[in-house]
């Protein structure tokens, strides 16, 4: 049996509230909890469903899952997919890698700012946008490129942010 919130309704929406969200997480957790390496598919699990993994819900899973605290936080802070601060409906990530910061990316980080509103690791007040930065997407060619979601932009340039962000 795989790990999935198929037989669950999902409550990522903002309407729904923490208790709705825990007891969805709840049944999750009680499903696999004693599966061998089940954490990192619970974790995986318990963001999609809250949108982030805030110290109060790896306390929760921690107990839950009859895990220490800090294995939880451990995998959390390891793995650069897990977010402890709320993230906005749509993360924009601007490639810093060496080809994309020679060719603009720093001028794309500003504009970005400017245009939305926040610094890096902020969200929007309309908590549509979160912006980071990243090392490297891998997509050197297309430098600068920008990564929204799990679309790749290329060779973005500030006078092109309008016209990308619309998308979302």
């Amino acid at each position: 049996m795989s790990l999935s919130l198929e037989n669950l309704t999902c409550n990522c929406d903002h309407g729904s509230t923490d208790e709705e969200k825990y007891a969805l997480i709840g049944q999750m957790i009680d499903a696999y909890k004693d599966k061998e390496g089940s954490l990192i598919q619970v974790l995986h699990a318990a963001q999609e469903i809250y949108g982030y993994l805030p110290l109060e819900l790896q306390k929760f899973i921690a107990l839950r899952m009859n895990k220490p605290l800090s294995e939880v936080n451990g995998v959390v802070s390891f793995y650069s997919f897990f977010s402890t601060k709320e993230r906005g409906e749509h993360t924009i990530h601007v490639c810093m890698g060496t080809a994309c910061y020679v060719r603009g990316a720093q001028k794309l980080v500003e504009a970005l700012e400017d245009k939305l509103g926040v610094a890096v690791g902020e969200v929007t007040p309309d908590k549509k946008f979160t912006l980071d930065v990243a090392r490297c997407i891998g997509a050197c060619g297309l430098a600068p490129a920008v990564m929204v979601d799990n679309d790749v932009h290329r060779q973005v340039q500030p006078s092109g942010i309008d016209a990308m962000l619309k998308q979302y």
